[in-house]
């Protein structure tokens, strides 16, 4: 049985690295499509711009004695999400592609729903909703990625964290309302 090279030989990574060259961080060891893999990571993309705005609005137009930790949270949120937006953008550039930032077609792109309401708690269940979705497609998106892209893979999964984190954070929100608000 012969001992097979941990590393391609040097001579050749060399070689390797000077052909295509203006492909950038994509060569030609990448094993997917980038073309889809851009696509997957766009649709990622209008999930958490979605998700800024609809956390954004809650934040604003939140009221009542309540109010204020529950907004301090969104906003939290809302920034946490606008991060994990530009890892995205960032991401597709490097695979050769374009974040879609157009407002056109959002909705129909995100993974989330965005559902204005004025109920302290209605917002409260939207957005864990939408964390929710975010964790299972999120969750799904890495794997897509596991068997030929490990940096966005580690990069959603990354994300997938914060959002169970942010999940976490609305759940313990919801059993901290005081009963006459949950009916």
């Amino acid at each position: 049985m012969a001992d097979k090279p941990f590393l391609t030989d040097v001579q050749t990574l060399r070689t390797r690295a000077r052909q295509h060259i203006e492909e950038g961080a994509v060569t030609t060891a990448y094993g997917g499509d980038t073309q889809t893999a851009v696509h997957v990571l766009n649709d990622a993309l209008a999930t958490e711009l979605v998700c800024v705005l609809r956390y954004k609005l809650h934040y604003f137009v939140a009221k009542g004695i309540h109010a204020g930790p529950v907004a301090n949270e969104f906003l939290e949120h809302a920034n946490d999400e606008q991060r994990h937006a530009d890892m995205i953008c960032e991401r597709i550039v490097q695979l050769g592609g374009e974040p879609n930032l157009s407002p056109e077609g959002l909705l129909s792109r995100s993974h989330s729903e965005y559902v204005p309401t004025d109920e302290l708690l209605q917002m409260i269940k939207e957005n864990l909703i939408a964390e929710r979705i975010a964790i299972d497609s999120y969750r799904e998106i890495a794997a897509y990625f596991a068997p030929f892209d490990p940096t966005s893979r580690r990069m959603m999964e990354e994300i997938l964290a914060a959002e169970e984190e942010h999940a976490d954070d609305l759940a313990d929100l919801l059993r901290e309302l005081p009963e006459n608000l949950k009916h």
